[in-house]
């Protein structure tokens, strides 16, 4: 039964099957933390950018109406109702950004370590590890070279977030984006230093890990190898510098305004409201315009912090706690209601 709109509402929905129960909690505006206080005309904007992408009618139909709201935190309010969904997972942020790294379009004695297109056998079956990628030399004399960098971490680190900018030797700039993986699961290499006891988990950090590895270069490329999981990219040097990278909808994601989420949960396009809580706190309105091999289920998150060494030491000290809302159309967030509820 529908129920009346003016009524705060607390509906968990169970899903059955392998995966854990899943809630939905239908919530009210101001059970939002700082909602009044976020600035919702930069979120519509970058809402704007991507909901043009949307097919259904319900979606269509208030992209439309975005172009010409003239109050953005109204517009939200009217065609909006914040869902918290919940797997039983506690929530999690970290961070992401875009590197930027120095390179060559041709191997030396500097530049060694190759940026791969996607090879076009991959299909959806898992193809050969990181290890037998980089060890048996899969990839070599295959044409499928974007460019060489100087280091075989930031290579990894290019890969775990998906995009970056390789300045070259000639003096210009080249962009990678994400182009497709090996179908491999993605392992930690700074739980694996937790679980060898050569850290504690508040101790590691992407630049600690870099550093490690540096120091140590055979159980470091060891380390690498722990992580199946390998990407391939491809160039998208048309995406204007001033812009963020793709993200996964292939538009261009904006840094404090855009996530990544798991869409097993969460609708990419949608409005997510966040509460991260740490040593920096953020309550905001986000858009989930991006996905990664690391971020699952319905409470997982992963911040864009923008592009470069600065955005990137910002991303590296976040994990924090909180939780994530959705902003679904009111249509979708009634209909998730059990057809008991009276």
């Amino acid at each position: 039964m529908r129920l009346g709109r003016g009524l705060a509402l607390a509906a968990a929905l169970s899903v059955t099957g392998a995966m854990a129960e899943t809630t939905h909690t239908i919530l009210s505006f101001d059970q939002l933390e700082g909602w009044a206080e976020d600035d919702h005309a930069a979120a519509l904007q970058v809402f704007r950018s991507t909901c043009i992408d949307f097919d259904d009618p319900d979606w269509a139909t208030l992209c439309d109406l975005a172009e010409v709201a003239g109050n953005a935190r109204a517009y939200f309010e009217m065609f909006f109702k914040p869902i918290l969904i919940e797997d039983g997972q506690d929530g999690l942020f970290t961070g992401y950004f875009e590197p930027e790294l120095r390179g060559a379009r041709q191997p030396d004695g500097r530049y060694r370590y190759a940026v791969y297109g996607l090879p076009p056998e991959i299909g959806s079956d898992p193809w050969l590890t990181r290890r037998e990628i980089e060890e048996g030399g899969a990839l070599l004399e295959r044409g499928l070279e974007i460019a060489w960098v100087a280091n075989p971490v930031d290579l990894f680190f290019l890969q775990i977030q998906g995009s970056g900018r390789i300045r070259l030797t000639d003096g210009t700039t080249i962009r990678v984006g994400y182009g497709g993986t090996n179908g491999r699961p993605y392992t930690s290499i700074g739980e694996e230093l937790v679980r060898k006891g050569i850290y504690q988990p508040h101790e590691v950090s992407a630049d600690v890990i870099r550093s490690w590895v540096r120091r140590n270069p055979v159980d470091g490329r060891e380390l690498l190898w722990t992580n199946d999981s390998y990407v391939f990219f491809r160039e998208v040097s048309e995406v204007p510098s001033d812009r963020g990278p793709l993200g996964a909808m292939n538009r261009s994601i904006t840094a404090l305004r855009s996530i990544a989420v798991d869409p097993a949960f969460v609708p990419l396009g949608a409005p997510v409201w966040i509460e991260k809580r740490g040593a920096e706190p953020m309550n905001r309105l986000m858009v989930a315009q991006d996905t990664g091999s690391a971020i699952k289920g319905a409470q997982r998150s992963d911040i864009f912090y923008g592009t470069g060494p600065r955005a990137g030491r910002r991303a590296g000290r976040i994990r924090d706690a909180g939780r994530i809302v959705v902003l679904l159309p009111i249509q979708r967030a009634y209909a998730m209601l059990p057809e008991t509820l009276e």
